[in-house]
């Protein structure tokens, strides 16, 4: 068996969440094995503690230090496993980026998650909140992961079905919370392109960059990045973590009604109702490019909650309630963050 790796003891956390808050670990140590991790958890001085799993730190707003161990997901390794005519198998390590792992498939002159290019986290994240953009969700192309239980130090398998996979959910959001730590993912990705360019920003981008006829799969990545790029600021000029709110989903009476006093609300259907986007509702509300002191809305896109500079998490958090109220006293519908509080 592994050795653990040695704990550092009161570790600032700027250097690993996107939003730039210098909070402090109590205990923090990095892993780049499953054996390792295993013996990570069989430590006292872990058992005992509050356990949090860090990969990119994309999806995270800490609001004080965290007194107990950061574990550092560093588990390498992209491969494909095996190919056939049409479809191959690909494994991830979880502590790989999960652009990373989208250049590596586009390299291979695979397709089926070039729409997720840019989406920033490590290969590990991805699944607990299936992540998704631009017409794509990760459990279109998902097979199976492994995870390591926390309580048993025994590793399983966990189906596509297993997973309970839906709107920026896993059954590890849920039931599972907390109780399983990521080790890889694997992917079923198509050998023949098939590029999606059903989301609407795709097909003009396309257009703007001069690709006509049949798109490839990277120049649908081009296109994805060159949106994101646009409408998202970049972590390292300006903390943030990407979309901070889930577009909320309402029922078709509950759109009707709305949609009849505000005839510009943007809507697409979904199954039992409609989903509603939460950067036009929070707009509506006058918040976007709103700065209060070191911290704000950024100026492009309301769905991005940003660090100016020296901005405390608590204060992000409290910004972000203001803006929940808000939407709920004008609108009638609650917004839900998505990104982790701690």
């Amino acid at each position: 068996m592994a050795s653990a790796p040695a704990l550092e003891h009161h570790v600032s956390l700027r250097p690993y969440n996107t939003f730039g808050l210098d909070v402090k670990a109590r205990l923090f140590v990095r892993f780049s094995s499953p054996d390792e991790l295993r013996a990570l958890l069989a430590l006292p001085e872990v058992q005992q503690a509050e356990k949090l799993v860090l990969g990119g730190g994309s999806n995270l707003l800490f609001t004080q230090d965290f007194d107990g161990v950061v574990l550092k997901n560093e588990i390498r390794g992209l491969e494909i496993l095996s190919q056939d005519e049409d479809t191959a198998l690909v494994r991830a390590g979880a502590g790989e980026s999960w652009h990373g792992l989208v250049q590596y498939a586009l390299d291979q002159e695979l397709s089926g998650i070039e729409n997720l290019s840019l989406i920033p986290g490590t290969v590990g994240a991805a699944p607990l909140q299936n992540i998704g953009a631009y017409g794509a969700e990760l459990k279109d192309t998902f097979e199976q992961l492994e995870a390591l239980e926390v309580s048993t130090g025994q590793l399983r398998t966990f189906s596509r079905e297993e997973c309970g996979f839906g709107y920026r959910e896993s059954v590890f959001k849920g039931p599972l919370k907390n109780q399983y730590i990521v080790t890889s993912v694997m992917l079923r990705l198509h050998r023949r392109a098939r590029p999606n360019v059903s989301y609407g920003a795709i097909q003009t981008t396309l257009e703007d960059l001069g690709i006509g006829g049949e798109p490839t799969p990277r120049d649908v990545s081009e296109a994805v990045m060159h949106i994101r790029r646009s409408k998202l600021p970049d972590p390292a000029q300006i903390g943030n973590a990407g979309s901070f709110f889930k577009n909320p989903e309402v029922s078709q009476q509950k759109y009707d009604e709305l949609k009849a006093r505000y005839p510009d609300l943007p809507g697409y259907p979904v199954p039992g109702g409609v989903k509603v986007p939460a950067a036009w509702l929070i707009e509506q509300c006058g918040w976007k490019g709103q700065r209060r002191g070191a911290h704000g809305v950024h100026d492009r896109q309301a769905l991005v909650l940003v660090n100016h500079g020296g901005a405390q998490g608590a204060d992000i958090r409290d910004l972000a309630q203001e803006i929940i109220a808000s939407v709920r006293e004008k609108f009638g519908i609650e917004l839900h963050p998505e990104v982790n509080i701690f």
